[in-house]
């Protein structure tokens, strides 16, 4: 497969991953969670989502709009590439070693879900480290 067709796939999927993450608080029942927070708190959570949905949005639209310059290999392209391969490896490592979902995987659905977002977030990992370090 082709780099820019990698990066043109990762693309389309950091939106699907958006279509997931609006489950999240429905799921975790955050209104009752986050009930529990004091005003600033509670503001801090939900400020600190819609920023990482506005960066997962921008990878995406970046991604979906100009996956061939992605691919191109240039420097910037082999730079960007790079950071938002660093942000899905970031993820990934949060989902294995900091994150605990088991209490909340209480049907298929939401397991098949997890495992699925799992297997996204390593081929995001995988699929822009190759745009950013393979051989030109």
């Amino acid at each position: 497969m082709r780099t820019e067709t990698l990066i043109f796939v990762g693309g389309v999927l950091q939106f699907g991953i958006l279509l997931a993450s609006a489950m999240v608080p429905k799921v975790l029942d955050w209104k009752a969670s986050l009930r529990k927070l004091d005003g600033l708190s509670r503001q801090l959570v939900w400020v600190h989502g819609a920023f990482i949905v506005l960066v997962i949005v921008g990878f995406g639209t970046v991604s979906v709009l100009f996956a061939g310059d992605l691919a191109s290999g240039t420097r910037l392209a082999r730079a960007v590439c790079c950071f938002i391969a660093f942000f899905w490896a970031s993820r990934v490592l949060v989902q294995f070693f900091v994150f605990d979902a088991r209490p909340y995987l209480t049907n298929p659905l939401l397991r098949t879900g997890y495992h699925g977002l799992t297997a996204v977030f390593l081929y995001l990992l995988i699929a822009y480290s190759w745009a950013a370090f393979s051989p030109a």
